[in-house]
């Protein structure tokens, strides 16, 4: 009876993780953002680049303390077909949001979610950092909340750009 039930537990377990590992990646939603000076693009538009959708906030203290280095992995992976756009979140001052983007020269797009719909879009966003990676295809590769291994996201970003 022991030997039955360690069985269906080693089955179940194993059905379990090869779910997750086999299961297709998630498309990211295509959304519409809209900059700082204005400009609209789609998800759709960045089809073929791989993308960092990077949910922040100005009074956001971990946020603040990543953006050098997603200012460092944008200007490192740009050239090789790579994008990052910093969502700002709805509750974030517009002047507040440009007044960082500007002091800070940030090279990449800033959107403004003036509405929530891209947070909402993205599973209803609520916590900052949070930041999905998406392949040249559009899907989700993976999603970072708070903190994070920076050698394992440049990894991941070179293998998403080495892909086909």
């Amino acid at each position: 009876m022991k030997k039955a039930l360690l069985a269906l537990t080693l089955l179940v377990a194993a059905g379990i993780g090869g779910w997750f590992l086999l299961r297709p990646a998630q498309t990211a939603p295509d959304v519409q953002f809209t900059t700082l000076e204005g400009k609209s693009f789609s998800m759709q538009d960045l089809r073929g680049k791989v993308v960092l959708v990077k949910f922040w906030a100005t009074s956001c203290v971990t946020c603040v303390k990543q953006m050098p280095e997603t200012i460092s992995a944008y200007n490192e992976y740009a050239a090789k077909g790579y994008e990052a756009i910093a969502v700002a979140m709805n509750y974030d001052p517009p002047n507040f949001v440009l007044n960082f983007a500007e002091t800070r020269k940030l090279p990449f797009p800033v959107a403004l979610d003036t509405k929530g719909d891209i947070a909402r879009a993205f599973g209803d966003i609520r916590l900052t950092p949070t930041a999905f990676l998406i392949d040249k295809q559009g899907r989700i590769i993976k999603r970072y909340l708070g903190e994070y291994d920076v050698a394992e996201f440049h990894a991941t970003v070179e293998k998403a750009l080495a892909a086909g």
